[in-house]
């Protein structure tokens, strides 16, 4: 969806920088995921991928079906903090794919990443709130100004109910700030 000044929402640029951020934060909480299924390889894959979209690759249907792929481990795993960060990896992959669209539903895309990643975290660790509260400061402490900048160009999301959500919003009102 052009702006008013007929110029895309996000270009390839903008999700290249998404995907750096993404992947940044999703390879923090991968050892959680391969600490539970050592064998499985796929959001490990994934996170290949979206770094090698990030450094100037092509956004292909490979990268799609290895987002897939990490999100496939994250159900099958059984464990809660090996599931989140499977998620992270997934979407960190699925990031090349952000819409140019001015939608709350878009800065999930955006966000989703680094909450996982925050919530995988806060999900393994003996003092969550305090693991989680560490995790969102160094996720927020990753973006640079140009996602910043991104996130600032698209919608706001409103408070919502539910953990994950909550966590969303907080990465929305923090990279706004």
């Amino acid at each position: 969806m052009p702006t008013e000044t007929n110029t895309p929402l996000l270009n390839e640029d903008d999700l290249r920088q998404i995907a750096r951020w993404a992947a940044a934060c999703a390879e923090r909480a991968l050892p959680l995921f391969e600490a539970k299924a050592p064998d499985d390889t796929r959001p490990r894959a994934a996170l290949s991928a979206i770094a090698t979209f990030a450094q100037g690759g092509g956004r292909t249907s490979a990268l799609r079906k290895l987002a897939w792929a990490a999100g496939q481990s994250a159900r099958e795993v059984g464990d809660p903090a090996a599931s989140a960060a499977a998620r992270a990896a997934m979407a960190a992959a699925g990031s090349a794919y952000t819409h140019p669209i001015a939608t709350p539903h878009q800065v999930n895309h955006i966000l989703g990443p680094a909450a996982y990643a925050a919530q995988a975290a806060a999900l393994a660790a003996v003092d969550p709130a305090g693991i989680l509260e560490a995790e969102i400061r160094w996720v927020i402490s990753q973006a640079s100004p140009e996602v910043r900048q991104i996130v600032q160009r698209m919608p706001a999301r409103a408070p919502s109910n539910g953990q994950f959500h909550a966590l969303l919003y907080r990465l929305d009102t923090a990279l706004r700030a």
